[in-house]
């Protein structure tokens, strides 16, 4: 099903971790929301690349060790195979929409922390939908 939406606006009313807004066959968008201190967590997706866009709040990317401050507006392309990892600097959370292309967590996922979302084995594995 195709997503229409106003995604700047459901960025910045999320509260969660994770939440997946729409998932096709090929990408996903998902809205994420980062406690200050708070990060992703380092990470590698070697199937998936994943574009993050920044919407509210200040942050460092940090791109194979590198880090690169952050804010609204900024986007991030990471290819599949690159360690990655976005820590929120800020005094304020981290709102962000990202997209994974193909998708990287299952339909419909909602993750009320990072803890809940590293517990969470079954959303560890790229995703197939049809």
């Amino acid at each position: 099903m195709a997503f229409i939406g106003a995604i700047v606006a459901r960025t910045r009313a999320n509260g969660l971790f994770r939440e997946v807004v729409s998932t096709g066959p090929h990408s996903q968008v998902v809205v994420m929301s980062i406690p200050p201190g708070g990060e992703i967590g380092e990470e590698v997706h070697d199937t998936i690349d994943q574009v993050l866009v920044i919407v509210d709040g200040e942050a460092d990317t940090i791109i194979e060790g590198v880090p690169t401050p952050i804010g609204a507006g900024d986007l991030i392309q990471v290819p599949a195979g690159t360690r990655h990892n976005v820590v929120n600097r800020g005094s304020r959370d981290l709102r962000l929409y990202t997209v994974y292309a193909p998708p990287g967590h299952a339909p419909g996922t909602v993750h009320q922390t990072r803890e809940e979302a590293e517990a969470d084995e079954a959303d560890h594995a790229p995703v197939e939908v049809g």
